[in-house]
């Protein structure tokens, strides 16, 4: 039977587990609610940097960090709202604050919901009054992350989310890619460039995106693993983000609501009127072949 277990180590970390299918994940709700480790058939499908996880001054790189309110970076970490600026760091607050366990469920699955109130913090760097609620779900060989982002505020509230996922791989040069798109954006630069399947990963680093998405899904196939992940996303996800560093063992594949900068620009801004929710899914899914 699916089980959710709970242990304490530097952080208290909840583990689910489908023994059927050999699947296991791991969530620290004291680290930003992120979900650490996935494990299919004894194989890590996800990178963490044990080192820097350690250190509760750093943010994490690893795992599947959760973006919000924003997803990258502002212009000098800064936005204006109400004739008033703001500093919020690259990809928000939401990763680096503690989250609450709200439920446990083995019904349809493993199931863990958290939460993560707006508070002093928050409030200093954003002017609002929300309530994120995130379930991981872990059946059979899919990773469902569903969400829920509640506005308590008297006012519209303007954000957008994402996802940060780092999956493992040993040799990116094999990769093979199945991305709904035919042009991306490099991030540093602003040039866009013909999207024809590959990458070069002769380079220091690759930091694209890709806009004009034609379907709610890609995937990734490593044939030197065997594996194939399927990223599957609510159609609110507007932008798919790829990166990764030379000589680092992963790659990201990130779906967010909204480009960077959104905050200032508006583009593909979610506002959510005062006590509405928003309620989307993002489903990860691993085959070996």
């Amino acid at each position: 039977m699916v089980a959710i277990t709970r242990e304490q180590r530097q952080y208290e970390t909840y583990i689910l587990t489908d023994p059927q299918a050999e699947a296991q994940a791991e969530i620290v709700p004291e680290r930003g609610g992120i979900l650490t480790r996935w494990q299919l058939q004894g194989q890590e499908l996800l990178y963490l940097d044990a080192e820097r996880f350690a250190q509760p001054e750093l943010t994490v790189r690893g795992g599947i960090p959760i973006l919000f309110p924003i997803c990258g970076n502002l212009p000098d970490d800064t936005y204006t709202y109400g004739n008033q600026s703001y500093r919020l760091k690259q990809h928000g607050f939401a990763r680096d604050l503690p989250w609450q366990v709200t439920e446990q469920r083995t019904g349809n699955g493993a199931a863990l919901t958290l939460s993560l109130t707006s508070n002093e913090r928050t409030r200093a760097v954003y002017p609002f009054e929300f309530q994120m609620d995130f379930t991981y779900r872990l059946h059979h060989t899919t990773l469902s992350i569903e969400q829920r982002y509640l506005n308590r505020s008297a006012v519209a509230m303007p954000f957008s989310t994402g996802l940060h996922p780092y999956f493992q791989v040993n040799d990116k040069t094999q990769l093979r890619f199945d991305i709904p798109a035919t042009q991306l954006q490099d991030q540093r630069t602003q040039r866009v460039h013909p999207f024809t399947g590959g990458f070069n990963f002769d380079v220091d680093e690759i930091d694209v995106a890709f806009r004009d998405i034609s379907q709610p899904s890609a995937s990734v196939t490593d044939p030197e693993r065997q594996l194939q992940m399927m990223i599957e996303f609510d159609p609110i996800y507007s932008t798919l983000v790829f990166w990764t560093v030379q000589g680092k063992a992963y790659y990201c594949l990130e779906p967010w609501t909204a480009p960077r900068n959104a905050l200032n620009t508006g583009d593909h801004l979610i506002t959510l009127e005062p006590g509405n929710e928003l309620r989307t899914t993002v489903k990860l899914t691993a085959r070996f072949l």
